[in-house]
This record gives structure tokens, C-alpha cells and sequence, in this order.
């Protein structure tokens, strides 16, 4: 609706500037001398002291009063008063008349255009250089980010579809759980003529991807989203910073490095059993192009005994 509304303007604004009348002109000039004498941003309706939305009465009211303070008799000795107050009179006229504050409260509300030397025209908006660098940088980051969000969107759909197969064909079409282990084998397409597959073990509720002879946990949440920083604009800003600055990057390259050398130790002791003997879980750290994508680090469950 807004946008309707918005090319109606534009139409119309278009439209009045390949067609000016004279009454148009006339309130341009009158606008223009109006705002030389009264002051940049006058308006009919600020120096008659009225609302824009005054009545024909109130408007003869705000003029008589208006006409007293200006008329050259009480003015003698003030410098273009006679022109002041015949511009009084026309501004009056055009008021009262239906027509022609019709056509006044459009400028009013949409501008008045501006003398150009040829003719009256709309003043354009012309971005310079820095504010086309912004728009660009950040339209193109946002179609960056947005591509990276439905490819992420797309893997955890991919994902869900492997895991529900698999409980499909372990458990059935009731897909009731079933006691025990089940290994399952998933084709990779559903295109005609591709043998490619993969295969997967269901236990309980947990599904898993078997690659070199283990285990992975395959779950949805493993897809990583995305975020800003992954764009092409901030990692260029990321990469200018660590020219500029090495050693405040090297520290937080230092902090991050040592945050995850702990997180793969927890990871490792979770994935020994009490015996100190592999579990068999690993914690999904390594990515699986046949499901898809970038995967997130899950910890595996522990062993109770």
C-alpha cells in the first residue's frame, strides 16, 4: 500500500513538472519572493498566523489582521512595505479560492521545486561516492549472508530427511521405536539411475552416520548459522586489523586457540569410557559432506554405569 502510495507521488510530481501552468508559477514566484522577504521556510499559512487547515473565514479574519499591521499608511518609512503588502493580497486570493489552495497545499505538502535557470524543478538526491561504497558493501554483504542462511537452512532440512528415512526404514512405517541397535542404508539422491549411499545406525532415538567404521551422532543442531561476521565485509575488516594491529589479533588468535584445545580435551575425556576404553560416540567433530554442510561440535553422551 505504501509503495502504491509512494509511485502515485512520484507519478503526479512527474507530471506537474512536465506541465507547470501559470497559476503554478505564479506560486513559485510568489513563494520564492515571499521567503526572500519574510524569511527562509515562510509559508501562506505561517505569515497569515493560521492553520493549514483554516477555514475561507478564518483565512479573511488572519488577513485583515494582516493587512492592518502591514498597510504602507502605518508604514511609511519601511522599505518595500507596498510590495509586502500587495503579496499579502495575492496570497489571500489564492487561499480563498478552492482551486487555487488546492494546487498551493500540494506544494505545500510536497515542495515547492526550485529555480534551475531554465524553468522550476524538483531538486534530486545525488549519492556521492562514500554513500554508493556503503550501499554496495552492505547490499552485497546481505545477499552474501543471506545465500550462507538458506544454504544452512537447506542442510538442516537435508539432515532431518536422512535421520527420518533411517528411523523409517529401522523402525517402519508406524515409525514406532524399536528396542536395539539397527544399521540402515540411505541412498545419497533420489535421482534415477544413482546407486550412491551411505550407511547409518538407529538406536533409540539417537541416529548415526558410519564412516571408516565409526560412529558419528547425526543431528540437525550440528549445522552451524551463519553469522554476520562470516561476510565477505567483516572478515575483510577482520583481515586490515590484523595488518594494522598484529599483536592485539595474535592474542585473541591466542585466547581462541586455547579455548578450543580445552573444549577438545573435554571432548576427548567424554568420548573414553570408565574403562578407559573408546565409547564408541564420537562428538561429530568432523564435517560429513554426505549430510551437508558445516557441522557444530556435539558432545556425545557419557557411559552411566
Amino acid at each position: 500500500m505504501r509503495a502504491t502510495y509512494l509511485l502515485a507521488t512520484l507519478f503526479t510530481l512527474f507530471t506537474f513538472a512536465l506541465a507547470w501552468s501559470k497559476e503554478d508559477y505564479e506560486i513559485f514566484d510568489l513563494v520564492s519572493a515571499i521567503e526572500a522577504a519574510e524569511g527562509p521556510g515562510t509559508t501562506f499559512y505561517s505569515w497569515l498566523e493560521i492553520s493549514s487547515k483554516a477555514t475561507s473565514s478564518d483565512i479573511s479574519k488572519a488577513y485583515r489582521k494582516k493587512s492592518l499591521a502591514l498597510h504602507p499608511d502605518k508604514n511609511p518609512n519601511v522599505k518595500g512595505i507596498q510590495q509586502r503588502y500587495a503579496r499579502l493580497g495575492v496570497v489571500a486570493a489564492i487561499l480563498r479560492d478552492a482551486a487555487g489552495r488546492e494546487r498551493y497545499d500540494f506544494f505545500y505538502k510536497n515542495g515547492v521545486p526550485k529555480w534551475r535557470g531554465t524553468g522550476y524543478y524538483y531538486s534530486r538526491y545525488r549519492p556521492g561516492l562514500i554513500s554508493v561504497l556503503v550501499f554496495l558493501v552492505t547490499l552485497t554483504s546481505c545477499m552474501q549472508l543471506f545465500v550462507q542462511r538458506y544454504n544452512y537452512r537447506k542442510d538442516k532440512r537435508r539432515i532431518q530427511g536422512y535421520i527420518t528415512k533411517a528411523k523409517k526404514l529401522a523402525w517402519g512405517p508406524d515409525m514406532k521405536p524399536q528396542p536395539g541397535a539397527k544399521k540402515v542404508r540411505i541412498l545419497l539422491t533420489e535421482q534415477p539411475g544413482d546407486d550412491r549411499s551411505f550407511e547409518m545406525l538407529v538406536e533409540g532415538e539417537d541416529v548415526y552416520l558410519i564412516t571408516d567404521g565409526e560412529k558419528e551422532l547425526l543431528d540437525e543442531n550440528v549445522a552451524i548459522k551463519p553469522p554476520w561476521s562470516n561476510t565477505w565485509a567483516i572478515s575483510l575488516a577482520r583481515n586490515q586489523i590484523a595488518k594494522a594491529f598484529p599483536k592485539l589479533m595474535a592474542a585473541e588468535d591466542a585466547h581462541a586457540a586455547e579455548a578450543e584445545e580445552e573444549e577438545s580435551t573435554d571432548d576427548a575425556a567424554e568420548d573414553v569410557d570408565g574403562e578407559g576404553k573408546p565409547s564408541g560416540k564420537t562428538s561429530a567433530r568432523k564435517a560429513t559432506d554426505m549430510a551437508g554442510g558445516k557441522r557444530r561440535k556435539v558432545p556425545s553422551k557419557k557411559k552411566t554405569s
